[in-house]
């Protein structure tokens, strides 16, 4: 089975380079920088040090200009880094134009990103999805590590002609590589659909948890559902949904899904892999945004966050807004700007177990805002009707009378054509909505 080599020397040392042009805020080039140093960290590579490049406009050839790319060349090589990591993505081209003069491994964001997913990968899906997108970011940059390989022999004794080279054999491997991996995700998402559709039978609404990497979703989902999920202080360490159910106090069951998180400049690739596993935030009945309110770039990560559920066109769903980690915020005064600005947000420590209750309240009242209210009477012989009720965790009072069994609840929509005929005239009412909460 054909794989992108690795790259036979262990990279330990790296310089960061950002580029600053004017469009972007030089206060954007830094944030970004600690955020690529946190990345690349994950790798386990030492950053030692950082620099950002002011240019006016990109250039084909190095995408920064050729005398501060030999400045950095040279810097590089006197101060014995093992790596150079660009904040900005780099065209193939560019790249091996880097690693031809420099002689020293050149990357960018996207490439850290993808190794980090490929490090993360555990389940038959998650490989799967990080392998497709590799080897799509990898196709065009195979004279990398191929440049030096002749050409094949083709043909015998009459015909001397030259064959395919052995990058145009490889990058046909990769491009058969690349459509059974697409053949074996969307396996994968039927699959996922067979699953949904299973889980939409029993007439269970269901919430997405969503937001930046690392900001305690899968905490989260452990405190609300004593589940026990990977939860680590890392970048991207659940790349795999998981769902389970939670019981809210109204006597309402919950499908509770934890998904991956999203991070700036996610590579656009990735998403497209992810899909599948990112479909679960579309198909939800509302999502919770978790954001690390210790982080001094929340509000950006909103952004972000918002920005990625646009693309995937699960951004109108009602969102609860949820700021994690208030226990090691120490600005007083942004957490107080932030509870005056996000008013219905639930600020919370899940590692303290504080705040908890507002979030599981907002969670209840979401849901009734978007039931009715209703009073029945069945039959003796429905009592099938009855126990999808009892499934759906929406019955409120239940009492045996002479003509049948009396239910009064809260109806999700997914359970009114079925009950409609033995409703109580007169007894419909629907609850007040709540807005979405940005």
């Amino acid at each position: 089975m054909f794989e992108v080599r690795d790259r036979p020397k262990m990279v330990q040392r790296a310089l960061l380079v950002g580029v600053r042009q004017p469009s972007r805020n030089g206060d954007d080039v830094s944030d970004m920088l600690l955020e690529l140093a946190a990345l690349v960290e994950t790798l386990d590579i030492e950053v030692m040090e950082s620099m950002a490049i002011s240019i006016r406009k990109p250039h084909p050839h190095f995408f920064i200009g050729r005398g501060k790319a030999h400045s950095i060349m040279n810097h590089a090589k006197a101060e014995n880094y093992d790596c150079i990591v660009f904040d900005h993505a780099l065209t193939p081209a560019q790249q091996r134009n880097w690693e031809k003069e420099s002689r020293i491994c050149v990357i960018d964001r996207t490439e850290v990103i993808l190794d980090i997913f490929a490090r993360r990968a555990q389940t038959r899906e998650a490989v799967v999805q990080v392998g497709l997108a590799r080897m799509v970011y990898s196709l065009p940059r195979l004279t990398r590590a191929w440049t030096h390989l002749s050409r094949q022999r083709g043909g015998g004794s009459k015909m001397r002609g030259q064959g395919e080279t052995q990058l145009e054999a490889d990058q046909r491997i990769v491009r058969d590589r690349i459509a059974s991996l697409k053949k074996r995700l969307e396996v994968i998402r039927n699959q996922r659909k067979t699953q949904r559709k299973r889980r939409m039978k029993k007439p269970l609404p269901s919430a997405a948890i969503v937001g930046y990497t690392n900001a305690g979703k899968s905490s989260l989902l452990n405190c609300l559902t004593g589940a026990n999920i990977l939860a680590e202080n890392k970048l991207f360490a659940t790349l795999d949904p998981t769902t389970r159910q939670f019981l809210l106090p109204s006597g309402q069951k919950l499908l509770l899904t934890d998904t991956v998180g999203f991070v700036r400049k996610l590579p656009h690739n990735l998403i497209e892999a992810f899909k599948a596993t990112l479909e679960e935030a579309v198909v939800a009945d509302f999502l919770i945004h978790v954001l690390d309110v210790s982080n001094p770039e929340v509000e950006r990560h909103i952004q972000t966050t918002m920005r990625v559920l646009k693309e995937l066109g699960a951004d109108e769903k009602p969102i609860l807004t949820v700021f994690n980690k208030v226990d090691i915020c120490r600005d007083a005064f942004f957490l107080k700007r932030l509870q005056l600005q996000y008013p219905k947000a639930a600020f919370v420590s899940v590692r303290e177990n504080r705040g908890i209750g507002k979030l599981v309240q907002g969670m209840d009242d979401l849901l009734e805002s978007k039931t009715v209210y209703a009073e029945f009477v069945f039959p003796f012989d429905r009592y099938d009707l009855v126990a999808q009720l009892h499934q759906a965790g929406c019955v409120k009072e239940e009492k045996t009378r002479d003509e049948g069994v009396f239910i009064a609840g809260h109806i999700p929509p997914d359970l009114r054509d079925n009950v409609r005929s033995f409703r109580l005239n007169g007894s419909e009412n629907r609850t007040s909505s709540i807005p979405k909460q940005s």
